[in-house]
């Protein structure tokens, strides 16, 4: 759980089943870029629009295309315990790496019903645990005290914080150990988050650029401050450009205008429009790929 980890986006067919050729020709450009991890029906990859076959079909076809080369972590945070927990086992069975876990959304728990959830996914879901906060999508905030609870179990092994603000990045960072890792969520402060020690990133951007976030994530570790600010300013127009829609409607936007893949999501998402957020888009895009 360290370095360029890529959530990678489902693609979709036009009659809205699983496009897994365009999904394998995505994971061999994750391999070809260089990216050190990838997360399957995450956030990014529609996780909560996938029916359960869909999800082990994808999952499946993910663990037996990659076959070890780089670890394969699967989404399985829902709302409820006993649904996290039941996904959890179903990843582990398929051959999933590790479970990124999001907290449960929607239902607003306290930190002491968020710490026995996370407790219960570790005790009996079979995997190693990556802790994921994500306030702005879920409504529910998982605390720095509460995760200092949390690292001590022998499978919780980091966390996933997209909090971009400074003093939760240095009390994530406190955690951190060889046995607790504090990955960056958000890619806009990625690089803040591990030139500070953060031991990596799951990303967003590394969907369209696996190559160029590699080597931001390679120089920002190592604490290479000059080369990560060189590779961030190359990438922050892409970055931005991806901010003029809610996730994923943009990158798979981008997915598709570089051939890996279709724009077609499943409602209630619906494609980037026409307009200044898609001609935006497409001129970061053809900035960067013309750059590298």
């Amino acid at each position: 759980m360290r370095g360029s980890i890529c959530a990678i986006a489902t693609p979709f067919l036009a009659d809205g089943g699983l496009d897994l050729p365009a999904f394998g020709a995505a994971l061999d450009a994750q391999l070809a870029g260089g990216s050190q991890g990838l997360v399957v029906a995450g956030s990014t990859g529609e996780a909560h629009l996938l029916d359960e076959a869909e999800f082990e079909r994808l999952l499946a076809f993910a663990c037996e295309r990659v076959n070890g080369r780089i670890p394969v972590y699967a989404g399985t945070g829902e709302a409820a315990t006993a649904k996290t927990v039941a996904l959890t086992r179903r990843a582990a069975g398929i051959g999933a790496d590790g479970a990124l876990v999001v907290t449960p959304y929607y239902l607003r728990p306290t930190q002491e019903g968020l710490r026995r959830h996370f407790l219960s996914v570790a005790d009996a879901g079979d995997l190693p645990v990556l802790l994921y906060n994500v306030p702005t999508r879920t409504g529910c905030d998982l605390l720095p005290e509460t995760v200092a609870g949390l690292r001590g179990h022998p499978r919780i092994r980091g966390i996933k914080e997209a909090v971009s603000d400074p003093e939760r990045m240095a009390r994530l960072i406190e955690l951190a150990d060889e046995e607790f890792v504090y990955l960056s969520g958000d890619d806009g402060s990625a690089i803040h988050a591990m030139l500070a020690g953060a031991a990596g990133t799951i990303s967003v951007v590394a969907n369209l650029v696996p190559q160029l976030f590699r080597q931001l994530c390679d120089a920002a570790v190592g604490g290479n401050a000059p080369g990560a600010r060189h590779c961030q300013a190359m990438l922050l127009p892409l970055i931005e450009a991806l901010n003029g829609a809610p996730n994923p409607i943009a990158v798979k936007a981008g997915l598709a205008m570089i051939g890996l893949g279709t724009d077609h999501l499943r409602l209630p998402l619906v494609a980037l429009e026409e307009g200044v957020a898609r001609a935006r888009l497409e001129k970061a895009l053809k900035g960067l790929v013309s750059a590298i």
